[in-house]
């Protein structure tokens, strides 16, 4: 690729132009760790943190951050979003949560930066909720797992770092 398509034939940022591309089902899931101490995971398991729910307000914020990419990163595009959900693992070894963060729609691009954004903030609002009890918390390898749809194809993460 010897162009990039946010950049004019001048060098100017520009938005590309989805206006000619033809709709189709888009789907993206990305993944991030929120590692955490053993004390905390078990606060958290016990809801016993100061805060409140955790996994409840950071699933909020999460899906909240997915409808508002577009406020937030300049160059992407505002999607009528179908789907976001946040998911969670808790592993004890090492003490941490897992997220995954899916997004979809119908439409001319891809939702990868709303999975991206509300897997980051799902994760951030998790440490704002713990910092608490906790200021060393983790957020680390947050990745597209995840997409289907559009020009490209579906694209498939291999094996975690």
């Amino acid at each position: 690729m010897n162009t990039f398509s946010h950049m004019d034939t001048t060098g100017n940022v520009k938005m590309v132009d989805v206006g000619n591309k033809l709709p189709t089902e888009r789907i993206a899931i990305v993944e991030a760790f929120v590692d955490v101490s053993a004390h905390t995971l078990q606060l958290l398991q016990n809801a016993a943190l100061p805060k409140g729910d955790v996994l409840v307000t950071a699933k909020i914020a999460g899906i909240m951050a997915a409808k508002r990419t577009a406020d937030i990163i300049p160059m992407c595009h505002p999607l009528s979003l179908s789907y976001v959900d946040i998911r969670f693992e808790i592993l004890e070894n090492p003490p941490s949560l897992r997220i995954e963060a899916e997004a979809r729609t119908h439409g001319p691009t891809g939702v990868e930066m709303e999975a991206l954004i509300a897997a980051q903030t799902t994760a951030a609002t998790i440490y704002d909720m713990c910092k608490a009890v906790q200021k060393d918390i983790v957020i680390r390898h947050v990745r597209l797992l995840y997409k289907s749809g559009g020009k490209s194809g579906t694209f498939q993460a291999g094996e975690s770092l």
